[in-house]
């Protein structure tokens, strides 16, 4: 029998994806574990597989159709069979009842006449929204129960809770009411980009941020002059085991160091707790062009920097072909991203939820700095941090990057650490 594949829940508070494109098409016969489509989240393209063997009825979606979990990607049935009449709200009630695996949900389509009655008694109980969309009513004290969806299948959007707020106006009014979305303004022709995608989640994520955490940013400058001195001593073994030697790795490693004696900005605040986070799972911020992806060194601590400078290149290339696996951007606590790659200075990052803390690093340039009386060129790295004043203060973090710059002037420290790979 015909059965509709569920687009799953992948975790990570994912609720939707976009259809990049699709590898088969209606008609063609799938093997289990055949990829189907290839589906944008905010994490990484996923590649999703077929479930089983069979012949691809029905494909529910476009390229570049946003898809919602619990709503069918497409139709899988046998040699002969037709897609069924399916009813994507009937599925999407079902799904609010049953847990969906990551590999998704096959469910038999229904071909009941009384699909549409039984739909409407299950589904009634519950308005279809988006978590997103929930937490915008609750923010506006707005009653889901008394709001109808414009969304498809009746589900309710963003902008619905935002009318509901809105005075009553003439039905007649509304009835006639038409959004124009216009080329151009007052000054000249505009584009429009759907916020979509990657970058309508990240946009998600940091106004949460900015809106839960309290972010205040403190600056420092560090000589790097003798790290980068022996930086580019060592760049030349690490070529020749084919690692690219860059600033990263020695940054990560005096971020670890310092950590260990501030451990406010190694943590995390759940309700009214402070978890301070005894392991260091340290953040690069990677910029994949349509936004950053931060994942992360695991156990940095217990890692040399030929180690570490290895494992940053590998998981920035995995990042970047968008092939990671979700599991290398979760367990953060702490994350660095490197604005002096393409010519900063100072910033102020926006934590990256739920760490207390990140460190952007600035381009590192030569200027004339007064030593014993007399002024000398030497090389320069700024420093931005940004913290999350419930969890920890101005002191405290001021204390953290004097001891982080003392880490990175001090070259004996960093000939103390054993770069060889274990």
């Amino acid at each position: 029998m015909a059965k509709d594949f569920i687009f799953p829940d992948v975790g990570e508070g994912i609720t939707e994806g976009v259809v990049i494109r699709w590898r088969v098409k209606e008609g063609d016969a799938v093997k289990e574990h055949d990829v189907l489509a290839e589906i944008e989240t905010d994490k990484a393209v996923a590649e999703i597989p077929s479930p089983f063997s069979g012949i691809i009825l029905k494909i529910h979606h476009n390229a570049g159709d946003t898809v919602h979990v619990g709503e069918a990607l497409v139709t899988i049935g046998g040699k002969g069979e037709k897609a069924p009449v399916s009813n994507t709200s009937k599925r999407k009630s079902e799904m609010a009842r049953k847990s969906v695996s990551v590999v998704g949900e096959l469910e038999e389509a229904d071909e009941s006449p009384n699909i549409e009655k039984a739909t409407e008694k299950e589904s009634g109980s519950r308005k279809l929204a988006l978590p997103v969309v929930r937490n915008l009513a609750k923010e506006l004290g707005v009653n889901l129960d008394d709001v109808k969806g414009t969304g498809k299948d009746g589900r309710i959007t963003e902008n619905d809770v935002r009318e509901a707020t809105k005075p009553a106006q003439d039905i007649g009014e509304k009835l006639t009411e038409i959004i124009v979305k216009r080329k151009y303004d007052f000054y000249g022709y505009v584009d429009r980009v759907p916020l979509k995608g990657m970058r309508k989640i990240i946009a998600v994520n940091m106004a949460h941020s900015a809106s839960q955490a309290v972010h205040v940013t403190h600056f420092e400058e560090a000589d790097v002059t003798d790290l980068a001195a022996h930086r580019e001593k060592e760049k030349a073994k690490a070529e020749q085991k084919g690692i690219k030697l860059t600033y990263l790795p020695f940054i990560v490693r005096a971020v670890v160091e310092s950590l260990k004696n501030h451990p406010y900005l190694n943590a995390s605040m759940e309700k009214e707790e402070i978890i301070l986070k005894k392991y260091y799972n340290i953040g690069i911020a990677v910029d994949t062009g349509d936004g950053l992806i931060v994942p992360n060194i695991k156990r940095a601590e217990t890692k040399s920097i030929l180690d570490m400078a290895r494992e940053i290149h590998e998981l920035s290339e995995k990042v970047k072909s968008r092939r990671f696996d979700l599991s290398e951007t979760q367990g953060g606590t702490f994350t660095i991203t490197n604005v002096g790659a393409i010519g900063g200075v100072f910033a102020t990052p926006i934590t990256n939820p739920p760490e207390a803390a990140i460190l952007a690093v600035g381009a590192i340039r030569e200027k004339p700095v007064a030593i014993g009386g007399k002024i000398t060129i030497r090389k320069i790295m700024p420093m931005s941090l940004s913290f999350d004043h419930r969890i920890t203060d101005g002191a405290e973090a001021a204390r953290f990057t004097n001891e982080l710059k003392g880490y990175l002037e001090d070259i004996d420290f960093f000939l103390m650490e054993k770069t060889e790979s274990a």
